[in-house]
């Protein structure tokens, strides 16, 4: 007990100095931009001191014993591993995504702080603290000795190797995002290299390393996200605590809303676009008509050009736009449906988005019609919370970080400090949103295009998926319809629209980079530790020595976060749906099994085994159908398919409550567990009796 307490006191002061030599770091880093260095070299030095400062912590902590790789040697104080846990859960998704969600889609997003705060109720109630005494290093393995075999166990691997990588996908395309931000480089080659900080700290010291890694990220991305929305709730209200005083800005962002609403500016800038609209849709109901039309037209466009001897760039940009007409009626199908859909999307007031303070969609007082958009908003706002709430209670990532601490109380008391330290961010992102859309409402829009701030040109020269303007009513002015902003870059740009100098912005970038690489760091090791501990050590060489168990994980590591990266260059979809889809699956897959498993001694090895492969099931066939990139993908034809209205990446509505039913129903019908798998479930529960670490893994 001295021992452990003497710990906890090196720790004390190891991360104090850790925080002060921080703060020192970025005035240093404002002293050289008032002194003129630029924001590139800025980023740059703010990227390579934190890859090089994850790198050292990975670098001393390395380790090649099972018990330090998997678990950091059951040693983490609960505070710590609180604090590691909410790194390891401020995902990019949480980082950049959360607040950017919040400022399109107002209320509704409220879904997400409410059930990623609510799942570690869940977390607290039902799962983590008996799971720690269970003991043990990975899900896998609790379900390989409560349901006794391989089965449970070998659908476990699966199930988390599945959500993990789409969850892992999610965080590198984050990392290229702020990486391509921060340096310069190409968004792609931006993956790859920071990637090279997820790998230094779970490569060479497993969990022991990533604990010690995510503590010191959480204080950098924690500072980074607080500082500028301080700032503007200073500058607009001169309150430095913008959870208190972001209602009134609300109120404020409300009467704004209905200014652009009745602003002919703005009304025209709809016109044009329902006119897009209009045209698109009539292209798509003959294509191959509609491609030829457009093609003779440019065609003669270059002829008249040439006669007329017009101005080389006319006459090449002509050239392009037939060079960029789609090839075949396929091609221009899927190219015309997606301009259609962002046509539609921005042909309506404040560009598409809903009045922020609006609850739901539509009205409960109003039309057939709108009573209809009022109950389908509703429903997948729920749908979402459930799915959100768990989905946390069940992601392997998380969970796996309670295997680390010294007793079950701890496990439990972490849970604690881990929804303290989230709620930090978590209540800050909508004051964020709400901010952000004050100072864009009440600033930006109805500036001279040839005077919008520098921000705006960078980003756009990024990425235009991401930020892009365009004059659509040809006023010379910005009106909010002709502003493209995505989700993802709120929380970076925050700094920027406040008119803080660049080196905040460098903090937040490296605060987003903190984030994404946590998350990316416990998702690679759990896939990792499934593929060496539970498919390798478990299955196929139970005598395998420790040295050679953690050396096939780290090689596992290594191939896997390649993989990751390479489907994160293809850009397979926005940050805030991979990782919604990943709470889906680990829901459907997991929670059943791990809730069932804890609390009733009659479910058994079938019927976990067909309870979780008729949820994990469920979710990933609805996800594919009513998705549509998805369906394109393998080949579906027609539209998306929803049932009930509900949105895809809340497929877990259906896949948890079929993967209860199918254990219990399953259970039921075959034989009950052996006696000793009741007795170990009986253990758990019980707890007047002495802690059951559960088998002790070599």
């Amino acid at each position: 007990m001295s021992a452990q307490r003497a710990f906890r006191r090196q720790l004390h002061k190891v991360y104090a100095w850790y925080a002060g030599g921080f703060a020192v770091f970025v005035l240093f880093l404002a002293l050289l931009e008032r002194l003129g260095l630029s924001g590139r070299w800025i980023g740059l030095v703010f990227l390579l001191a934190t890859v090089a400062l994850y790198a050292g912590i990975g670098v001393l902590s390395r380790t090649s014993d099972a018990a330090e790789y998997y678990v950091a040697g059951r040693r983490v104080p609960a505070i710590y591993n609180g604090m590691a846990t909410g790194a390891d859960w401020m995902s990019a998704a949480s980082f950049l995504g959360l607040a950017g969600t919040l400022y399109l889609q107002g209320f509704g997003a409220l879904a997400f702080v409410t059930g990623w705060t609510g799942g570690f109720c869940l977390v607290a109630l039902l799962l983590a603290p008996y799971l720690r005494k269970f003991g043990q290093y990975t899900i896998p393995d609790f379900l390989g000795a409560r349901y006794g075999g391989h089965a449970a166990r070998a659908v476990g691997i699966v199930a988390a190797i599945l959500c993990s990588f789409t969850y892992v996908v999610a965080q590198i395309l984050g990392v290229g995002v702020i990486t391509s931000y921060l340096t310069g480089l190409e968004f792609t080659l931006g993956v790859f290299v920071g990637l090279g900080g997820v790998l230094v700290c779970s490569f060479l010291g497993g969990m022991r390393a990533v604990t010690w890694t995510q503590v010191a990220q959480y204080i950098i991305l924690i500072v980074a996200y607080l500082l500028p929305v301080v700032w503007l709730s200073v500058k607009q209200t001169g309150v430095p605590v913008p959870q208190l005083v972001y209602g009134a800005q609300l109120a404020k962002v409300t009467a704004l809303e209905q200014a652009l609403i009745d602003d002919p500016r703005e009304q025209e800038v709809v016109a044009v676009y329902r006119a897009r609209a209009d045209a698109l849709a009539a292209r798509l109901a003959d294509i191959p008509a509609a491609l030829a039309a457009e093609r003779a037209a440019l065609e003669a466009r270059l002829v008249q050009l040439k006669a007329e001897r017009a101005p080389l760039a006319q006459y090449q940009a002509t050239e392009r736009a037939l060079s960029a007409l789609p090839h075949d009626e396929g091609h221009a199908r899927a190219v015309w449906s997606a301009a259609l859909a962002e046509a539609e999307s921005r042909a309506r007031p404040l560009a598409g988005m809903p009045r922020h303070a609006t609850p739901f969609a539509g009205d409960p007082e109003g039309d057939a019609a709108e009573r209809a958009a009022f109950e389908l908003s509703r429903r997948n706002f729920l749908a979402l919370v459930f799915c959100l709430m768990v989905g946390t209670a069940a992601l392997p990532h998380i969970l796996m970080r309670y295997y680390t601490t010294p007793s079950v109380r701890e496990a439990r008391e972490s849970v604690t400090w881990s929804l303290l330290f989230i709620l930090l961010l978590y209540m800050t992102a909508p004051a964020l949103a709400v901010l952000v859309k004050f100072e864009i409402f009440s600033q930006l829009v109805g500036m001279r295009f040839d005077a919008l701030p520098d921000w705006i040109v960078s980003w756009s020269r990024i990425d235009p998926r991401l930020l892009s303007v365009s004059d659509v009513n040809g006023d010379g002015l910005l009106q909010l319809g002709e502003l493209h902003l995505g989700s993802d870059i709120v929380v970076l740009a925050t700094p920027a629209i406040g008119g803080l100098p660049f080196v905040v912005t460098g903090m937040v970038a490296a605060g987003g980079l903190a984030a994404a690489l946590s998350t990316a760091d416990g998702l690679l090791l759990t896939i990792a530790n499934a593929l060496s501990h539970d498919v390798y050590y478990r299955m196929i060489d139970p005598q395998a020595s420790t040295a050679r168990r953690v050396a096939i994980s780290k090689a596992l590591l290594l191939m896997v976060a390649l993989g990751a990266a390479a489907m994160a260059a293809q850009r397979p979809g926005d940050i805030l749906f991979l990782v919604g889809s990943a709470f889906s699956l680990a829901a459907s897959a997991f929670f059943p099994a791990l809730v069932l498993g804890i609390f009733w001694q009659r479910a058994n090895a079938w019927g976990a085994l067909a309870g979780m492969l008729a949820g994990l099931g469920v979710a990933a066939w609805y996800m594919t159908i009513s998705q549509a990139w998805l369906r394109a993908a393998i080949g579906l034809a027609g539209p998306p398919e929803r049932w009930f209205g509900i949105e895809p990446i809340s497929a877990g509505v259906f896949g948890v409550p079929a993967g209860f039913v199918v254990i219990v129903v399953v259970s039921l019908l075959t034989r009950p567990p052996a006696p000793a798998v009741q007795t170990l479930v009986d253990e758990l529960r019980c707890p007047a009796r002495p802690s059951a670490p559960g088998p002790t893994a070599p």
